[in-house]
């Protein structure tokens, strides 16, 4: 942020406050949903965190432990994640839950904020307000409420990282936390290889190495556990064929093909996409798009996973930053409006019903379709970010 940027909020400090309770109420309904729910069907994710974080604070083992009944989850996170989560078991349940939730929009207003920041030009605090509300509604974004999801914040992470003009940490360092707490962020490595800025690379690389090493010291026999035993059972994550997973694997798990056929399917179609999208990134940033070369990537974090939960998804706010650009293109805005529709409806439960509604012919192949729709919407993402964006701005 420039200083003429917050000489700007400065000067509009009273609309900023007003943006706060706009945000703050049209988000109401849905903070009040889900936390004020059954309490063993409340923020399940957070509860694995404080959960994990208690155990150390215990002395008990970290990746030996399951949630209570009836959610049963275990800690699915590497051992540094467990550590940093220390700080949310020394807080009361009720406590943990409002502070959790109030980082979520936090992060999503820092996401929002850098993810449009072209179409905020004038910095209108209106605009701004427009865009929190219809970011929070995506299915994504209600998802991480629902569950005390970690994955908006690795995105504002991840994002701040690679189009901060004046990072305030040494570039990189942001990308090496993520990559730490939850690996899929990694992919943001190979962004930094691929676009050949080495700084960031070596920076990121170092942070995420020492960040992995560090619990080798402290709690040597956790970090054992989770590299060697937990991170090797894809199933700790839960059921890898459910219609949540909407990674390329996922929706390859549901065809239920031999597992030999699926790898040689999964192994050639993420090596194609791989090379696909990075490759694009690397355009992309080479022609000074650092925003649709970070969107880029960011899909490649979903896809690539061999698990890839509907709320990591959360990325989708950074790719519809990319294709609204400017604001000034109706088209890129139309288009922009229908991903944000698409992902707003839970499509893939739209594919479930089909299925289950058994009509001959036409419910189990259109259903399959539909519920593998935000994965498939993802793929059609890059597409249009890779081939579309740049034909449509030579156009523009």
């Amino acid at each position: 942020m420039t200083r003429g940027e917050v000489r700007v909020i400065r000067r509009q400090w009273w609309a900023w406050v007003v943006v706060a309770l706009v945000v703050a109420a049209a988000a109401a309904p849905l903070v009040h949903t889900w936390l004020t729910n059954p309490d063993d069907q409340r923020l399940v994710d957070l509860d694995v965190y404080r959960t994990g974080g208690q155990m150390l604070l215990d002395g008990r083992p970290v990746y030996d432990f399951f949630t209570p009944a009836p959610q049963l989850l275990p800690f699915t996170y590497p051992p540094v994640a467990a550590m940093l989560a220390v700080a949310l078991a020394e807080m009361s349940w009720g406590t943990a839950q409002w502070v959790w939730t109030a980082g979520i929009f936090v992060a999503l207003a820092v996401t929002v904020w850098f993810a449009f920041r072209q179409a905020l030009r004038a910095y209108v605090p209106w605009v701004f307000a427009l865009l929190m509300v219809a970011c929070t509604y995506l299915m994504p974004i209600r998802d991480q409420v629902r569950f005390g999801q970690v994955d908006i914040l690795l995105v504002a992470l991840c994002l701040v990282d690679c189009v901060a003009r004046r990072p305030w940490l040494p570039r990189g360092f942001l990308v090496g936390l993520a990559t730490a707490v939850k690996l899929t962020p990694g992919v943001f490595l190979i962004y930094f290889l691929v676009t050949k800025q080495w700084r960031p690379f070596f920076m990121a690389a170092f942070v995420a190495a020492v960040l992995t090493l560090l619990p080798f010291v402290v709690i040597p026999q956790d970090a054992s556990a989770f590299w060697f035993s937990a991170l090797l059972d894809p199933e700790r994550l839960g059921a890898n064929t459910a219609t949540t997973n909407q990674s390329i694997r996922g929706m390859l798990l549901r065809l239920y093909m031999p597992d030999s056929l699926t790898f040689v399917i999964w192994a050639v179609i993420v090596a194609a996409v791989a090379w696909y999208g990075f490759r694009a990134a690397r355009a992309a940033y080479q022609a000074k798009d650092e925003l649709t070369a970070v969107a880029l990537t960011s899909l490649m974090a979903v896809l690539l996973s061999p698990v890839a939960w509907i709320h990591h998804l959360a990325w989708v706010v950074v790719v519809l930053g990319a294709i609204v650009g400017d604001g000034r293109d109706p088209v890129r805005l139309r288009v922009a409006a229908g991903v944000w529709l698409f992902y707003v409806v839970p499509v893939p439960w739209w594919g479930v019903s089909l299925i289950a509604a058994k009509v001959p012919g036409v419910s189990l192949v259109l259903g399959k379709i539909v519920q593998d729709g935000f994965g498939l919407g993802a793929l059609v993402l890059v597409w249009l970010l890779a081939s579309w964006l740049p034909k449509r701005r030579q156009l523009a």
